[in-house]
């Protein structure tokens, strides 16, 4: 039935797609900052981590950050994917009570396209036990959101930066995500 052709459509692989995928460790922190750091550069408004703050967001955390990288043959980190976990309780069903929700954090595609990682991001999510994954339509994420069949939010999310003087910007022109 319908259920049956849902589950179809919106099946993931078991595993990434991407060879070397990997969880980050603290030993990949200084090229893995300095790749997001780089990538970032091309958006009016981004936020500019030190290595210690990058560290700090982005090595994973069980239950609260996951991120992964790919290292070249020569020890490059060329590819970074991550997201942070906001779980939800699930009211009055006898079954769940938690909603696992991963939300996409910062995202660098050098050796595959955007897509591809981002599809690896999913399975990577999913396997981790998470049940939604959500992203904003900041930075480059147009790229991926209609092929990878993300369904549109209703919401619409406005920044108010206090006490700077910011032009009103088109929202792939922001790579910051405010947790």
């Amino acid at each position: 039935g319908e259920h049956d052709r849902m589950q179809k459509l919106y099946k993931l692989p078991a595993e990434p797609n991407t060879k070397g995928l990997r969880p980050m460790t603290p030993e990949d922190v200084p090229a893995a900052h300095k790749l997001v750091v780089k990538y970032l550069e091309k958006f009016q408004l981004a936020v500019v981590f030190s290595e210690d703050e990058f560290a700090h967001w982005l090595l994973p955390r069980k239950g609260v950050v996951s991120s992964f990288v790919r290292m070249d043959a020569d020890g490059v980190i060329t590819d970074f994917c991550s997201y942070y976990h906001l779980h939800s309780s699930v009211l009055g069903n006898p079954k769940h009570n938690t909603l696992n929700a991963a939300y996409s954090f910062y995202n660098v595609a050098k050796t595959v396209s955007l897509t591809a990682l981002m599809k690896d991001c999913l399975i990577l999510a999913k396997n981790e036990g998470m049940d939604v994954f959500n992203a904003l339509n900041l930075m480059e994420n147009d790229n991926f959101l209609e092929e990878l069949k993300f369904g549109m939010g209703d919401g619409n999310l406005q920044y108010y930066v206090y006490n700077w003087f910011c032009p009103t910007m088109q929202h792939n022109d922001v790579g910051l995500v405010l947790l």
